[in-house]
């Protein structure tokens, strides 16, 4: 009987070749239809947006934190892919007593990239997710010789601001590309005007999500921070943690070069 172990050191009992599966993790989602397994997917969340005509015709179960149980157990899955930050524990709890869940826990590239290796092998679709993963780490080896130690604070929410810390996936995003994040304490600790100014960062990053930061944001902080840079980014490349990784290194390079003095970066 297959026995396979999840990211929260769980053994999840998986019978056979999954053939209903449902994702409750947007990034996890994208994986799924990656590996080539569209007519596996039987339902995911209303935050899963891509691939964007694909997930169209996927039934929705509700939100990543507010899931419609019942809905979930009219699709009679064979298997639920999880994350532990992004769902609610207690409703997981409630579908393991129904069908095999299998959990991530992500918190950097190395981890996400066993994540991706680990669906490829409950999912049988090894082979993809190895050329997935060996695709991303040959990406990445470009972005990991940046060497810059600008310092900065990224962003997720307004009213009350509140920002990416240390303990993240997104922290991780930021040191590859040789950012120096400054905000060191927490996951996602919310900052006051006064605490801003006090870091001082060089850069701001305002993240395209899950609060949707634009132009006009700049400006209001731009009268808060005077002297430090500020861009809008994209929060799926510095967020997401599946198949999406494929795009970043890319993403991050040109983002340097947009951020860094004289247009200057040593990779």
């Amino acid at each position: 009987m297959p026995l396979f172990v999840d990211q929260m050191n769980r053994t999840v009992e998986i019978l056979h070749r999954p053939k209903r599966i449902i994702s409750l993790v947007p990034s996890q989602t994208e994986l799924l239809f990656d590996l080539g397994l569209a007519d596996r997917v039987v339902g995911i969340t209303k935050f899963c947006i891509h691939p964007a005509e694909q997930v169209k015709q996927v039934l929705k179960v509700g939100g990543t934190k507010q899931l419609n149980i019942e809905v979930i157990h009219s699709l009679k899955p064979d298997l639920i892919i999880a994350n532990k930050e992004e769902n609610e524990q207690s409703q997981i709890e409630a579908l393991m007593q129904y069908c095999p869940v299998w959990i991530s826990d992500i918190n950097d590239l190395d981890s996400a990239l066993d994540m991706i290796e680990r669906v490829g092998q409950i999912t049988f679709a090894t082979d993809n997710a190895r050329q997935i993963v060996s695709d991303i780490r040959s990406g990445f080896e470009v972005i990991d010789e940046v060497q810059n130690n600008i310092s900065c604070v990224y962003l997720i929410w307004k009213n009350p601001y509140m920002a990416a810390g240390a303990d993240t996936f997104i922290n991780d995003m930021l040191q590859r590309c040789g950012f120096n994040n400054l905000v060191k304490e927490g996951r996602y600790p919310l900052l006051t005007d006064d605490e801003l100014k006090k870091l001082n960062p060089d850069i701001l990053l305002l993240s395209s999500e899950p609060y949707p930061f634009a132009e006009k944001h700049i400006q209001e902080f731009k009268k808060l921070l005077p002297n430090t840079r500020i861009s809008l980014v994209d929060g799926e490349l510095f967020s997401w943690y599946g198949s999406r990784l494929l795009y970043s290194p890319s993403y991050f390079i040109s983002l340097m070069k947009k951020l860094l003095p004289n247009n200057e970066v040593d990779t």
